[in-house]
């Protein structure tokens, strides 16, 4: 019987992101190459909060928790998160933190389902999706944001671009639109044969242009339904190896 292996994965999520990422990987797969590249790192931010007594914070990412140490304002022990790790990180941080499960989509059902007195406040990245606080505001729920972090671009290492350089397959799970047109520009021409799995059709879409390329899309946002998209590629690698 001929020798089973995987291709290489690339991870380029900020780099505690992508070790637990790996971890949860090789917990699922077994042994695997794995690159970690990040394509975005954090900068905390303090900005001048709206000068009000909220009733509860809006998460949708863990770096918006990490941000909480540098904010000296009085601030809501309440917190709506959108998945379960922003919410896990918030109440590891003291906060009485619901999950959504989900999305953006998801997390805003959450909210008006729990019908919180108004104001609310989003903390957030200065790259966001979802328009929450305005749609909610939209809906009668006031809701003020305030940018605490960035992610700001970075090269890929030499290492990543090397293998992505490389005649072998290459595996990036990929979880957001941003990252996806990063890893598109990133890539060296001509690249390695890349096998995509992406978190949505948004993040999909930059990449679409890569070829050679093959993609699949989780089938929900969330990181089991990623690794469940990266198995295919995997279980089509071990087949032409049998």
């Amino acid at each position: 019987m001929a020798k089973q292996s995987h291709p290489l994965v690339i991870l380029t999520r900020p780099a505690a992101q992508s070790a637990r990422f790996a971890a949860a990987l090789q917990a699922r797969f077994g042994p695997l190459a794995v690159l970690i590249s990040p394509l975005l790192m954090p900068a905390l931010l303090v900005p001048p909060l709206p000068d009000r007594k909220f009733s509860a914070l809006i998460l949708t990412a863990q770096t918006a928790v990490q941000a909480l140490a540098g904010i000296s304002a009085p601030l809501p022990r309440r917190a709506f998160c959108v998945g379960d790790r922003t919410a896990e990180a918030a109440q590891n941080a003291g906060l009485q933190a619901i999950s959504a499960h989900g999305d953006a989509e998801d997390l805003i059902r959450l909210i008006q389902a729990h019908h919180p007195a108004p104001p609310l406040l989003h903390l957030r990245g200065r790259d966001s999706r979802g328009e929450i606080a305005a749609r909610l505001t939209a809906a009668g729920l006031e809701t003020q944001e305030a940018v605490v972090y960035d992610q700001r671009p970075h090269p890929l290492t030499p290492e990543a671009f090397a293998a992505l350089s490389g005649p072998g397959p290459v595996l990036c799970p990929v979880f957001s639109p941003r990252t996806a047109s990063l890893l598109a520009e990133a890539l060296p021409q001509p690249h390695a044969p890349l096998q995509i799995a992406a978190m949505s059709q948004a993040t999909a879409t930059p990449l679409l242009r890569c070829a050679p390329v093959a993609i699949e899309i989780a089938a929900r946002p969330d990181a089991d339904a990623l690794m469940d998209a990266m198995a295919g590629f995997l279980a089509q690698k071990n087949a032409t190896d049998g």
